[in-house]
């Protein structure tokens, strides 16, 4: 299976100079968790998520509309085409711990997204040679959700909680 018969098309897209408040607004007028932010000629320059505006915000104390979204977004940029295999992009959300992807042409333009709500839609029992198992899905999941960083896990252990 090829990234393309996953891949949300159009995507939403921001700029760097646009503020939180209005990526937001975005987000929300797409029911999207993500945008690829894009520079001149549509070329993607990074990546801006929910998450990604909340805690800036939440580091920063400013108002949404005050802050750009190239404070915010995430500068390191991994991409995918249209034309990969979705095993290929499996092992880039794995590696990179993501779950989503721009997928730009050759020049970098973006051409839609893939996320990995998608590929669980489309995972099946037995995936077969070029489709997508539920194993595939849960290992990419699992190698996700493992935190390299034992400071980075979400909560304390119950012990630390209570005695802290």
């Amino acid at each position: 299976m090829r990234v393309l018969e996953v891949m949300h098309t159009p995507a939403a897209v921001c700029t760097p100079d646009m503020s939180l408040a209005a990526a937001a607004a975005e987000l929300c007028k797409n029911g999207c968790g993500c945008l690829p932010v894009v520079g001149e000629g549509g070329n993607v320059i990074g990546m801006i998520t929910d998450r990604d505006i909340g805690m800036a915000l939440a580091r920063s104390g400013d108002e949404p509309s005050k802050v750009p979204v190239w404070e915010a977004m995430r500068h390191k940029l991994f991409t995918c085409s249209r034309e990969d295999d979705i095993h290929c992009a499996l092992k880039t959300f794995r590696a990179q711990k993501i779950r989503r992807l721009p997928v730009v042409n050759r020049t970098g333009v973006i051409e839609g997204v893939l996320c990995l709500d998608d590929i669980v839609l489309k995972a099946q029992p037995d995936g077969g040679r070029s489709a997508i198992s539920f194993e595939d899905v849960v290992k990419t999941y699992q190698s996700i959700c493992t935190r390299d960083d034992p400071g980075l896990n979400r909560r304390a252990p119950a012990a630390k909680r209570a005695a802290g």
